[in-house]
């Protein structure tokens, strides 16, 4: 009896013990699925107050986070809505249209026709469809032509295709700023930048094109603020560090030749101006101040040609640069381009009727001109503007004999025409104040062959008798006499 009674005691145990490890194991069955439907529908629960929202509310919210442009938070619900619920058709729709926004085609695609599948046949999804393909290709084309030079063209398909069916992308708006850059239309490359920075102000590339655009205008502090900043979230950036430092050396060029320039060094300032027009020939903006001011040392230097070299390339930057002109026309004026210089310094004039410098310029060119224009008695002599009376004398009497009408009876007529200039030269830089006149550049069109008709040839007319005595006579008859 005894051991029946121990029997049953044992028996009730083990079932005892059995039915609990049973309703334990139950337990911990429904608190693992519990958990597991807790962590699968966590995306649909609000993140405001913890609660679960229905659908309505979770595409509700998509529509506010699109609207703020936070695409990323639109897409981590709509990716949790669809791994809770892979039926959920809208989500695959949103999801799709999102991505095509940002121009993740891709992806996009694979919603759109993942949504087709439990909606087949849907024209607004199939119309959306083929917009992607039209925005795809439209990317791809603008890259080309942009790649090939034709920014114009490339600019029409980022506008009126690509961000018009995916306005949020990223790539097309960075493409457009570069094609803007590349047109040279460096403030509307600011602008759409600066609407790129609004978005996300820690945009690298964005920080970088927008700092060139202010380069190549020349507002060099911004540029460099925009590549400092861009430098902060990333020291190692390449293009940043090019860029950035680039534009140090340039501005140090750019002081070194001023400060030569200043201290007198001017061969030195024409070395750092032609090394810091080296640095970057596309810098127009800033450029046109090193070419006038390489000009204006060269012109200092008396290099004339160098010197209208760099003034012409300032005014082909910038063509109403008054200092480049007068400048060109100093460089003209050293290069004997009389004509040229008068043109110049007349329309520097005409520009600032004011300024006395450029009116005294313009006086000095006029008369240049017509000094010009009038006979070079020296040349004509073959003596130097600083010969001496003696030396004027003697050049004159070498060729009135060399060319004497008599001893060049076989062409008469141009030795007659030589002797008359000869002898007209004689008449001005013989007689003392005639010459200093002449060197003055006064008026002197009664001298030589001027109003008293010189004729060396006797008769009338003014001017000096000039007596030569040829030994010997001359070939064809007897001598031929001057006085003088």
């Amino acid at each position: 009896m005894v051991k029946s009674l121990s029997l049953s005691l044992s028996l009730s145990w083990a079932f005892n013990s059995l039915a609990w490890r049973g309703l334990v194991y139950t337990v911990f069955i429904l608190h693992f699925v519990l958990v597991c439907q807790l962590l699968l529908l966590q995306p649909l629960v609000s993140a405001l107050d913890g609660k679960p929202v229905n659908a309505a509310e979770l595409f509700e919210r998509v529509s506010q986070s699109i609207k703020v442009k936070r695409y990323s938070e639109a897409l981590n619900d709509l990716n949790a809505a669809i791994e809770a619920d892979p039926a959920l058709s809208e989500a695959y729709s949103r999801r799709a249209s999102v991505l095509r926004q940002l121009c993740r085609y891709k992806e996009s695609e694979k919603s759109y026709k993942k949504f087709l599948v439990l909606k087949p046949g849907n024209s607004v999804a199939e119309k959306e469809l083929s917009q992607l393909h039209q925005a795809q290709s439209a990317l791809e084309t603008a890259f080309s032509l942009f790649d090939s030079g034709d920014y114009t063209k490339a600019l029409e398909y980022v506008d009126k295709v690509v961000l018009v069916f995916s306005p949020a992308c990223s790539k097309a708006k960075l493409l457009k700023v570069n094609l803007l850059l590349a047109a040279k239309d460096y403030s509307s490359a600011i602008s759409e930048s600066g609407f790129i920075l609004k978005e996300d102000e820690n945009n690298l590339e964005a920080l970088l094109l927008r700092g060139r655009a202010y380069y190549y205008l020349a507002d060099h502090d911004v540029a460099q603020r925009h590549y400092q900043k861009g430098l902060r979230l990333d020291p190692e950036h390449s293009e940043l560090k090019k860029a950035y430092f680039g534009l140090k050396n340039l501005l140090k060029k750019t002081k070194s030749a001023e400060d030569n320039v200043n201290k007198g060094k001017l061969r030195l300032a024409v070395e750092d101006y032609k090394g810091a027009l080296a640095l970057d020939p596309n810098h127009l903006a800033h450029n046109v101040h090193l070419h006038l001011g390489l000009c204006k040392v060269l012109v200092k230097l008396g290099r004339g040609k160098d010197a209208l070299s760099s003034c012409s390339e300032a005014l082909n930057i910038d063509g109403e640069l008054l200092e480049a002109l007068v400048q060109r026309g100093e460089a003209k004026l050293l290069t004997e381009d009389w004509e040229g210089a008068v043109e110049d310094l007349k329309s520097a004039a005409q520009k600032s009727p004011q300024d006395m410098n450029i009116r005294e310029a313009l006086m000095r060119a006029e008369k240049a001109l017509t000094m010009s224009k009038r006979k070079d008695w020296y040349k004509i002599l073959g003596v130097s503007k600083t010969a001496s009376v003696a030396e004027i004398k003697r050049a004159y009497k070498k060729l009135a004999l060399q060319w004497h009408p008599d001893k060049n009876v076989d062409n008469r007529e141009k030795a007659e025409a030589q002797f008359r200039e000869i002898a007209a030269a004689y008449e001005v830089l013989g007689d003392e104040e005639k010459r200093s006149r002449y060197d003055r550049g006064e008026d002197i069109e009664d001298m030589g062959m001027g109003g008293g008709g010189f004729n060396p040839f006797g008769g009338g007319g003014g001017g000096q008798h000039f007596t030569f005595t040829f030994e010997g006579g001359f070939p064809g008859g007897g001598g031929f006499g001057f006085n003088f």
